[in-house]
């Protein structure tokens, strides 16, 4: 049985045949609203209106502020009023700053081009409607949910370089499963930054969620026993946090493919999902640390993290044109609810609002 649960921080498919959902849990992903015409003709039928509800509209317009500084480039392009060579050579300029990237840019102009030419466009209001589709088809296969409930546990490996946000994003994730009713057990694999293993107990406390750690122990050992007593616990989830490093670090880049191979000897199939932590700040830095880490894990997903206040935010264009791995969540700041799923239309619409 497959669900797809909508609360206000559901974000993740989930497969399990023995937990049971409260119906009004279980929403379609977009949900419809039927709404009558004021004073409808006998042969009309109720007009139709999308509903947001509160929680997603709310973080829409964190999204659309976190963007800002991103869109503003982009769409002072579509001020003027004629629509020629001129207004394409600025949309390149302002996408290559934005970090869309070479390729990505080149290939948003050649479809854009296409899509006002057959939709007849004269004004340059019309071409930002028809980019904001372009994006959105582009940033498409980015678009997947987490996948939860094939395995038990279901073990999930998060990497990424000092400062990106990595322990902060277990930390939510953590909260947003245990609110979902799933049983997370954390391994506290980060053994090389002082403070990562209190910050990590810190998030177990809060969340009321065990944690397996040791005292200068081995990654690959902590991580080795954490998928252990997950497995013997019967524990849903086995969030693994590794070690900060940079790619250009080839000895700790070696260390996470042990950690990968020790934990396929605890659970042969595991981990069943590699993800990386970027920094939207980085920009093109970001599209380097994916192909990287990628090259060494075989990443299964992204999280995208401080795109708020960001001029970069057109690197996720470019990781979807070089390097499409899906991009399971996007965060615009440090609160809770400030990282949510990634959906290609809502990040379109923003960036361009």
């Amino acid at each position: 049985m497959i669900l797809q649960i909508q609360a206000m921080f559901s974000f993740f498919k989930k497969k399990s045949p023995t937990l049971e959902v409260p119906s009004s849990a279980v929403t379609p992903a977009t949900p419809v609203a039927q709404t009558a015409a004021a004073t409808p003709a006998p042969e009309q039928r109720p007009a139709q209106t999308e509903s947001v509800p509160a929680a997603r509209q709310g973080w829409l317009d964190r999204l659309k502020a976190g963007l800002r500084k991103t869109g503003a480039s982009i769409t002072t392009v579509f001020t003027g009023t004629r629509i020629d060579d001129e207004l394409y050579e600025e949309l390149e300029t302002a996408l290559l700053v934005a970090d869309t990237g070479v390729k990505a840019t080149e290939h948003l102009l050649q479809d854009l081009k296409r899509r006002v030419k057959e939709a007849k466009a004269t004004e340059p209001s019309q071409v930002k409607t028809l980019l904001a589709d372009a994006i959105t088809d582009l940033l498409l296969p980015l678009q997947k949910p987490l996948s939860i409930g094939d395995h038990q546990p279901t073990v999930i490996m998060v990497a990424g370089v000092n400062g990106a946000g990595k322990t902060t994003s277990i930390g939510k994730l953590t909260k947003h499963l245990a609110d979902e009713g799933l049983s997370v057990l954390l391994a506290a694999a980060d053994t090389f930054r002082a403070a990562a293993k209190e910050q990590l107990a810190v998030w177990a406390t809060r969340n009321t969620v065990e944690i397996v750690s040791q005292q200068g122990g081995d990654p690959a050992a902590v991580s080795f026993d954490a998928v252990s007593a997950g497995r013997a616990r019967g524990r849903d989830v086995v969030l693994v946090d590794t070690a900060g490093r940079l790619p250009t670090q080839l000895h700790l880049m070696e260390e996470l493919k042990k950690i990968k191979r020790v934990v396929q000897k605890a659970e042969a199939t595991a981990p069943h999902e590699v993800l990386l932590v970027i920094d939207g700040n980085t920009g093109q830095n970001a599209l380097a640390q994916v192909k990287a880490f990628d090259d060494t894990l075989g990443l299964t997903g992204l999280i995208v993290t401080k795109l708020d206040g960001t001029a970069k935010g057109g690197v996720l264009c470019a990781i979807a044109r070089e390097k499409p791995i899906p991009v399971y969540f996007i965060g615009v700041g440090e609160k809770l609810e400030d990282l949510e799923t990634f959906n290609a239309r809502e990040f379109a619409q923003a960036l361009l609002s």
